[in-house]
């Protein structure tokens, strides 16, 4: 079960971390990435027919969700869902309407004008996982800050069932965002097809969405022909608390993440040597009762630990370390340690805002940064579906009195061509 760990005389910056487990760069798994992105690049269409086919996704040929599919799977849907559904997508559109950037400009009063220019980017690629289990909710946090930003083609695919079918609530939730373009397909040969475009999928400008191994791998491959919002590693929470904590709460937030997979990463560090004892009691109690409990048994066994350590100074400092994905605080003070928090996707505060809550409902976006990325990445946004232009505008006067310096900088770098192409202007003004 899993480690608790006395790291009260040890000072946080030498307690050892969870291992990272970036598995898509195992050489293997890229190796099968690149020879299935290399055949659906040189192949297009029937590549993708072919690996729906091999890996259970049924025979259909028409790779594109048609919008009677999409329409009926919507009038299939439970009703109470649909309202559940529209509810979190008006939150999450909420929160990522106040993201919204505008372009700008400034001048010196002298003769020069300076703009940025905030445009979105034209497509979009959407991968939302699929086959046996469904994620609305991933289309939900990837679509809406996109439409938000103003894109204006969104793709999404998503893997098809052994009767090449695309989950019914993956086509819910791209119905009620107003989706259209929805393709039967996953996996590294979905990315490919985004990346590269086939007679049916376009090429886009940038993919985002998790998804298994092959996928991450395949989005390291494709990066810099297009954009991606990052690799998605296993899911992580930290619960930082002190004995104010429910030790339940804490036990089921740290069994919701390891739930996703075996290395889930489910860490709670505490000042309190009462709260890691009852939290690991009812982790063993909870874990054993739940559908998952195999996955979770091994998660939590795996990459996943409690910490006590001797104050929330020591607590805070190994937080910033581990730089978590998710990260519950749960304490006296809440706003005086999360003042202290440097490093961590998405913050939840006190014993009543689970992780769950930004998971599917509050309205933050649920696509994190993963395996200490929290140190320079940030959560999906409206901003990773816009690109900045930037304008420069010089009077004839303006530039003549910027010439002596400007000429002077290139020729100090050695550029001497770039000196003369202010110079000739300087002399023909």
């Amino acid at each position: 079960m899993i480690k608790l760990i006395d790291a009260r005389a040890i000072p946080a910056a030498r307690i050892a971390l969870p291992a990272q487990q970036n598995a898509s760069s195992d050489k293997k798994i890229e190796k099968t990435a690149g020879d299935i992105l290399n055949h659906v690049r040189a192949e297009g269409d029937a590549a993708l027919r072919r690996y729906n086919e091999q890996f259970g996704g049924g025979k259909k040929k028409n790779l594109r969700v048609t919008p009677g599919e999409i329409a009926a799977a919507y009038a299939r849907a439970d009703t109470k869902f649909i309202a559940i559904l529209k509810e979190a997508a008006a939150n999450i559109r909420l929160f990522h309407k106040q993201q919204a950037r505008t372009s700008w400009t400034i001048t010196d009063g002298r003769g020069s004008e300076l703009r940025q220019i905030i445009r979105p980017i034209e497509k979009a690629g959407v991968y939302v996982p699929g086959g046996k289990a469904a994620y609305p909710s991933t289309v939900l946090m990837n679509v809406i800050p996109a439409q938000v930003a103003g894109v204006r083609e969104i793709h999404l695919v998503s893997p098809p069932d052994a009767r090449g079918n695309v989950h019914a609530d993956v086509l819910t939730a791209a119905k009620i965002l107003g989706v259209k373009n929805v393709y039967r397909v996953g996996g590294a040969q979905a990315i490919a097809a985004l990346a590269y475009g086939t007679e049916t999928i376009p090429a886009v400008d940038k993919i985002v969405g998790p998804g298994n191994v092959y996928v991450a791998a395949a989005k390291r491959m494709v990066f810099g022909r297009v954009g991606i919002d990052g690799i998605a590693g296993p899911s992580e929470v930290v619960v930082l608390a002190d004995a104010v904590a429910n030790p339940a709460f804490v036990a089921t937030d740290m069994l919701a993440q390891a739930e996703h997979d075996e290395l889930a990463s489910c860490v709670l560090i505490t000042t309190s040597e009462a709260l890691a004892l009852d939290v690991r009691e009812i982790l063993i109690g909870f874990a054993d009762e739940l559908p998952r409990s195999a996955i979770m048994k091994k998660s939590l066994a795996g990459r996943s630990a409690i910490y006590l350590v001797k104050s929330m100074a020591e607590g805070i400092a190994l937080t910033n370390r581990l730089a978590p994905e998710h990260l519950e605080i749960i304490t006296g003070n809440d706003e005086a340690v999360l003042k202290k928090i440097m490093h961590a996707g998405s913050i939840f505060l006190g014993n009543f805002s689970p992780v769950a809550l930004g998971d599917y409902y509050a309205g933050p976006n649920h696509v994190l940064p993963t395996e200490r990325t929290a140190r320079f990445a940030s959560p999906l946004s409206v901003d990773d579906f816009l690109k900045k232009s930037s304008v420069v505008s010089y009077t004839p006067g303006r530039l003549s009195a910027a010439a002596d310096s400007v000429i002077a900088f290139a020729m100090h770098e050695g550029l001497s061509a770039h000196a003369f192409s202010v110079a000739i202007r300087k002399k023909m003004k």
